[in-house]
């Protein structure tokens, strides 16, 4: 295949010949092309014309990174990429070779899709998962939850430094004190770290559950995933109306498998002896106290209970 150097020495018109040959010095004298003559004078001029097109795509994508407008609107013809340069000596003589190179907004853009590949939701609002996620901001927003945004912090620094352990974290508050959002933070750091995670907002989970009860392979898909997860939070705990049958086989399984295996983490407007009440009640069978009792066995001892103080924040906004 002959190169644009070749194909422009062969134009016969004058005027095309000329204009042509004006982009080529102007090529030739920009910045760029002068530097990378500079860093590799094995290479010469007459060299460089049998690779005009690489020089070309080399110097338009590096203004339009100078002058980067975001990677959604990235104007490469590889979106997100770059042309690199390299002066490789693989036959006799030294020679150009270009490759496509990730941007850093790229780099970024595909860690944390990897990241949120790591965070399964079920009936979570997507916008808590998809926050901008900062210590200070959520510390900032409000003051009285520093206590509580600090024993997070503490928790994820303690799983990066020594690995999970069975016991999570049990955070209990008034509406809209951001709870949701502190597990959600927990969640997309450890992710950071490697680590899968699970949160389920409950009383819509219960609900869902009672209709796929027929759907053996769909439940069994919803609680292996809950089950085996890094990490499982259990959102709003006590504001679902729940059977015996979901409490029983499928939390209770559920908690039962990850005890002193895997942490599991809650938030509720509940504290833990309250919590066991509303777990004892069914609107089926009534009051079961046993029942509410042996499901608590599985979650108070391996919670520190974290208590989130502060104002409604969504009637703040």
């Amino acid at each position: 295949m002959e190169s644009l150097g070749e194909l422009l020495s062969q134009i016969q018109s004058p005027q095309l010949k000329a204009r042509s040959e004006r982009v080529m010095r102007e090529l030739f004298e920009d910045p760029l092309i002068a530097e990378l003559l500079q860093l590799h004078p094995e290479l010469d001029r007459s060299q460089l014309t049998l690779h005009l097109g690489k020089l070309y795509q080399y110097v338009k994508d590096s203004r339009s990174c100078a002058a980067c407008p975001g990677l959604e609107r990235c104007p490469n013809d590889f979106q997100g990429h770059y042309t690199k340069l390299t002066v490789e000596t693989v036959t006799a003589a030294p020679d150009l070779y270009e490759r496509k190179v990730p941007c850093s907004k790229q780099l970024a853009f595909q860690h944390e899709t990897e990241v949120r590949k790591r965070i399964r939701s079920f009936y979570i609002d997507e916008r808590a998962l998809k926050e901008g996620y900062n210590a200070v901001e959520i510390v900032s927003k409000d003051m009285n939850r520093a206590p509580a945004v600090g024993r997070v912090l503490q928790y994820i620094n303690e799983v990066q430094a020594n690995g999970l352990s069975s016991k999570g974290l049990y955070l209990k508050g008034h509406f809209g004190t951001g709870k949701t959002f502190l597990m959600s933070y927990l969640l997309h750091e450890l992710a950071e770290s490697g680590y899968t995670g699970v949160i389920v907002y409950m009383p819509e989970f219960v609900e869902e559950v009672k209709y796929v009860m027929q759907d053996n392979q769909r439940l069994k898909e919803m609680v292996d995933t809950m089950r085996e997860a890094d990490l499982l939070v259990f959102d709003d705990i006590g504001a679902e109306n729940l059977n015996p049958w979901v409490r029983d086989h499928i939390l209770g399984s559920i908690l039962n498998y990850r005890m002193n295996r895997r942490p599991t983490f809650y938030t509720s407007n509940y504290d833990l002896p309250d919590l066991e009440k509303h777990l004892s009640f069914t609107s089926k069978d009534g009051e079961e106290a046993y029942k509410g009792q042996r499901l608590m066995d599985r979650i108070a001892p391996f919670v520190d209970v974290v208590t989130v103080n502060g104002s409604n924040q969504r009637r703040a906004t």
